[in-house]
């Protein structure tokens, strides 16, 4: 088994002000040598963003991009007319593909907006650019993982141009789980977004993150009531 440990605090930061970003992989005027990528995840940020602020219109090709809101709500719109909202407990999937041009701004006037922005190098360049916007019964992942992106287009999954699956979990304290690889030749990365966990060997606090590969199962032990991302990817050389 391979494995790295991402500690939450070790994260690069920006704040502008309207905006504190971190960043666990090297983005923007964060680069680490050691942290481009985990096989096809190119980015994680954890943004919080002020209320009645934003990012303008700017473009983005050849990248599936998932949008997970945890606090507040998220304003986006783009150049094909598409105008949502997207609250908590919903997700949102981009394909950029051959290119698009979107901005999101807090829905809230007066409340920071937190949620992660993904990044997933694609498995098909140049696709015609899609959106997709699907809400998830928090209820459906109490002490269990809720696959709620995949590479199939099935009923109650969003998909993705990519061999990945998110899943996110709800566990109460004393849980114990056990995650394995989807397929040959895929590693798992776990964002711990609350709580506390041991994986494995090693304890997770809240923001850590552990990547893994080449191997079969691993356990984990919910030591304070945590909430956790489960991202699957291919490992990319």
């Amino acid at each position: 088994m391979k494995k790295i440990i991402h500690r939450g605090a070790d994260r690069g930061f920006a704040d502008h002000g309207w905006l504190k970003s971190h960043h666990t992989f090297s983005f923007a005027n964060y680069y680490n040598a050691d942290m481009l990528h985990f096989g096809a995840l190119r980015v994680l940020n954890d943004d919080w963003v002020k209320g009645g602020m934003g990012f303008g219109a700017h473009p983005h090709d050849n990248m599936e991009i998932v949008s997970i809101v945890l606090n507040g709500a998220l304003a986006h719109k783009d150049n094909t007319g598409r105008d949502k909202t997207i609250e908590h407990n919903e997700i949102q999937v981009m394909s950029a593909g051959t290119g698009i041009v979107h901005s999101e701004f807090n829905a809230s006037k007066t409340e920071d907006v937190n949620f992660l922005q993904i990044w997933i190098f694609p498995k098909y360049r140049n696709v015609q650019p899609r959106y997709d916007q699907q809400a998830f019964n928090p209820a459906d992942r109490h002490n269990k993982m809720q696959v709620v992106v995949s590479p199939e287009q099935k009923e109650g999954q969003l998909w993705l141009n990519q061999d990945a699956w998110f899943s996110l979990g709800n566990y109460d304290a004393g849980q114990r789980f056990t995650i394995s690889p989807k397929q040959p030749g895929i590693g798992s990365y776990l964002f711990l977004i609350s709580g506390e966990a041991k994986v494995g060997d090693d304890i997770l606090q809240s923001k850590d993150a552990i990547g893994i590969s080449d191997y079969e199962q691993i356990e984990i032990e919910v030591n304070k009531s945590a909430e956790f991302l489960l991202i699957d990817v291919p490992m990319l050389q």
